[in-house]
Order: C-alpha cells, then structure tokens, then sequence
C-alpha cells in the first residue's frame, strides 16, 4: 500500500508541474509576442516562476520517500 500512495504522490505533481509549466511558458511566450520590448523581463519572470512550479515534484519526491522508507 506505501508503494501505491508513494507513486500517487509523485505521479499527481508531476502531471501537475507538467501543466503548470507549459501554461506559465505559452502565456509568456505570448506576452514577448505582443510586447516585444519588454521580453528580457518576462523571460526572467518566467524563470522565476518555472523554478518555483518544479519545486513541487521536488517536494513530492521527498513526501513519496518519506512515505515508502518510514
């Protein structure tokens, strides 16, 4: 049964993260599309943000060990 939470756990953030990311970059990428002069910063927002949605899985990862190994 820890092994099926474990891969619940860690299956759910990635297909989370997955989405996540692939909206934050269409939006930006759409962004420097309409408003080119301003790209270098939504570039380094979106690398804020991208860095801050992969922690999740991150942390998942962490919880889905915790949950198999204690």
């Amino acid at each position: 049964m820890k092994e099926i939470a474990a891969a619940i756990a860690a299956s759910f953030a990635a297909l989370g993260a997955s989405i996540g990311n692939g909206l934050v970059i269409s939006k930006t990428m759409e962004s420097m599309a309409r408003q080119p002069e301003i790209s270098g910063d939504l570039r380094a927002t979106m690398f804020i943000g991208v860095g801050l949605i992969e922690a999740v899985p991150i942390i998942a990862i962490a919880i889905a060990f915790v949950i198999l190994f204690v």
